[in-house]
């Protein structure tokens, strides 16, 4: 009886599809400034035209944030920003969008980026293809309402979860993934641990080409952007853009800078 459903189980398992399976983004974390192993994750999102790093070996990083909601540090972040004259990226979800319009129109007037996050923050391993596109189309419309960014480019999945063919719908709706290769555990708003903790979580991990995954809801974060700035720019480190990332990846090396 075992035999035959451990049989039954492995056949089972050879004709299940591998895109069906959920994928969660995870690696290595950078040691010695070095770019964190991602495994197996690297050609699954490289095939995709996907990214969690700039792969050039320049001192540039590139700052991102995840607004699944407003906990009242966002206008702190920007503030920080444009006195540093920083770039960085929003991933912004509907609930987000409906809370905090203002705080939207602010991040693109200011200049930001503005990811796609989603509207509702399903596991889009989960959902059918019409549903994850129609997730993404909601954002990028109600963005579109609220500012001049007429269209979205990036997205970066819920939870970080992911998969083949998700991988492969979002090529089809015109996005690219965005991954990361710094991040720590900041996310819990009611388990801060000063705004040194933050900094130290980011520097401990910094390498070249880092695309820097924070979220908003931390004061820790809001607190730390300043002094983090500062000691990434003494470290030789410049403030790139997704775009200008983008730009590496299809334009050859001598070109970048013309």
């Amino acid at each position: 009886m075992l035999k035959r459903t451990l049989i039954g189980f492995v056949l089972l398992m050879l004709f299940i599809p591998q895109a069906t399976f959920a994928e969660g983004w995870g690696y290595k974390k950078s040691q010695e400034g070095e770019v964190p192993d991602v495994g197996r994750y690297g050609p699954m999102v490289e095939k995709y035209d996907g990214f969690y790093v700039d792969p050039s070996g320049d001192k540039t990083v590139y700052l991102t944030f995840d607004n699944g909601y407003e906990q009242g540090y966002t206008g702190q972040v920007l503030d920080v920003l444009r006195e540093k004259d920083v770039p960085a990226a929003f991933f912004i979800t509907g609930h987000y969008i409906e809370s905090a319009p203002e705080l939207v129109k602010r991040m693109a007037k200011e200049g930001h980026l503005i990811g796609n996050h989603s509207w509702s923050h399903p596991d889009f391993t989960k959902v059918s293809k019409d549903k994850m596109e129609k997730e993404l189309k909601r954002v990028n419309e109600a963005v579109r309402e609220l500012t001049d960014q007429e269209t979205m480019s990036f997205v970066r999945p819920p939870r970080g979860t992911f998969n083949d063919q998700t991988l492969k719908w979002a090529e089809e709706f015109g996005y690219t993934h965005a991954f990361w290769s710094v991040a720590f555990k900041d996310w819990e708003t009611d388990n801060q641990k000063g705004w040194e903790y933050a900094y130290n979580s980011v520097l401990n991990q910094i390498h070249p080409g880092a695309v820097i995954l924070l979220h908003s809801v931390s004061q820790d974060n809001a607190d730390a952007l300043s002094e983090l700035i500062d000691e990434l720019r003494k470290r030789g480190y410049k403030f790139g853009t997704l775009n200008d990332l983008m730009i590496k990846q299809y334009i050859p090396a001598p070109l970048w800078n013309l």
